[in-house]
């Protein structure tokens, strides 16, 4: 029943399906639960509202618009999804580095329509993510199927799945990760973001300096009106630093250096400091 609901929702333009967004956002807003209050939070915290007085209301709308055009980027053909890409600034310099045969790391923070990115790339080039198959397996079905296709390959969160990106980074291939999840138990350590303590993943940092791949900041901003989608490649501003704590540090600056370009359409309803289980308690003292 949801599949063909979500099969007739992909017939639609995408600037009704972003309009339709708007209502869902609102909607999920006014529903009781944990989002609300996370997400309002979340944004107070960040210092963002001070100088975007509207900034809440676009975030509730872009939020309604991501769940909307996941119908059209997982089920419409690959070829037409493609075609909602209408700038890629930055593709030369990422297509470069491939062709010389190096490894690159797409860091694709949860900003804009993420989904999207491994389309555009997988149209011309190899990409490896790695994925975290969620507990419903009707929810697993779809999202495997949105997303493996063409020449992505999704590889699980365990120790085979790092083997593989190793593998693909050291045959001169793309790999996809998520630098703004919690971390889990021994992958990660509390770094700042956005002024506060974020338990933040490790394994991008062993990744990108076990093997000299380059690292991009690839985010796809959600153009407005429904006309598509520009999707930034941006190298990062510097080198990461050899220390763990630091780099992951240097990568969370490069998160917020994204998230301050397009405050609306970062994913603020994540609970992106929380403390895992097992974990020892952040620092006392506010991150500097």
């Amino acid at each position: 029943m949801i599949f063909a609901l979500l099969r007739l929702l992909s017939l639609l333009p995408l600037p009704v399906l972003h309009g339709l967004g708007i209502v869902l956002g609102w909607l999920i807003w006014l529903s009781p639960g944990r989002h609300r209050p996370r997400l309002k939070n979340n944004l107070l915290q960040s210092g963002l509202l001070a100088s975007h007085p509207k900034l809440l209301r676009q975030v509730i709308g872009e939020t309604g618009k991501g769940i909307m055009e996941l119908a059209a980027v997982w089920l419409r053909p690959q070829e037409k999804v493609v075609r909602l890409v209408k700038e890629t600034p930055g593709w030369e310099q990422f297509e470069a580095v491939l062709q010389a045969g190096r490894g690159v790391v797409v860091v694709a923070p949860h900003i804009g329509c993420w989904e999207i990115i491994n389309h555009y790339i997988t149209m011309r080039h190899p990409f490896t993510v790695m994925y975290k198959p969620p507990k419903q397996e009707a929810v697993d079905r779809l999202m495997r199927r949105g997303r493996e296709r063409g020449r992505t390959k999704l590889v699980p969160t365990d120790l085979s799945g790092v083997k593989a990106l190793l593998g693909a980074l050291k045959r001169g291939e793309a790999i996809g990760v998520l630098p703004d999840q919690v971390a889990t138990l021994g992958d990660g350590v509390w770094a700042p973001f956005f002024g506060r303590w974020a338990y933040t993943p490790t394994m991008t940092v062993r990744l990108i300096q076990s093997t000299g791949a380059v690292p991009f900041m690839v985010y796809a901003e959600r153009l407005s009106w429904g006309r598509g989608y520009r999707i930034h490649f941006d190298p990062l501003q510097a080198p990461l630093p050899k220390g763990r704590s630091e780099a992951a540090a240097a990568l969370n600056r490069e998160v917020e250096r994204v998230a301050r370009k397009l405050p609306a359409q970062y994913m603020w309803s994540y609970n992106r400091h929380k403390q895992p289980g097992g974990v020892e308690p952040p620092p006392e003292d506010a991150p500097r």
